[in-house]
């Protein structure tokens, strides 16, 4: 069997997230060249800075569970690397507990502010776009980052991580 339900469907999850995230630095990406072209014409293109701080925090947020199921984070592996199999997976698993409860706090701290947002009602300055989506999404997003660990913590004692 190829992987586990909670497997496949985290890596399907993770890559709808990561395509809108991508899809955000790309939007991100042609605003800015022509806000800048714009601007050297006389007209900049109103609002460009908080579209593009917003779409900043849903190209992170939504790109960190793909990152982190294709393992592109930095890490030090030559701390574990001469360490017997049980202390790795000893080792690995307590820094996964470590991010969930980190996780688990940026998640519900996001929904917190999403939830103050949403209540008073706070817009950009100028184009008066809502706040409260974004962080809601970046929360689902840790939310997903959590299975995610949960994921990589069943496979470390399956022995099926490396």
């Amino acid at each position: 069997m190829e992987g586990s339900i909670l497997d496949r469907f985290l890596a399907q999850v993770s890559k709808v997230l990561n395509v809108i995230g991508g899809s955000a630095l790309t939007f991100m990406m042609f605003l800015t060249v022509a806000d800048v072209a714009m601007r050297a014409a006389g007209h900049p293109i109103l609002g460009t800075y908080e579209i593009v701080g917003l779409a900043l925090a849903l190209v992170i947020g939504f790109g960190i569970p793909k990152v982190s199921m294709d393992r592109g984070h930095v890490y030090m592996e030559f701390l574990i690397e001469k360490m017997p199999p049980n202390w790795k997976a000893i080792f690995n698993t307590f820094t996964r507990v470590l991010c969930i409860i980190l996780f688990l706090i940026i998640g519900y701290n996001l929904f917190s502010v999403g939830n103050e947002f949403h209540t008073s009602g706070e817009v950009s300055p100028t184009l008066k776009l809502p706040f409260f989506p974004v962080a809601y999404g970046v929360g689902v997003c840790c939310f997903i980052e959590i299975l995610v660990f949960v994921n990589d913590i069943i496979k470390i004692w399956r022995g099926q991580y490396e």
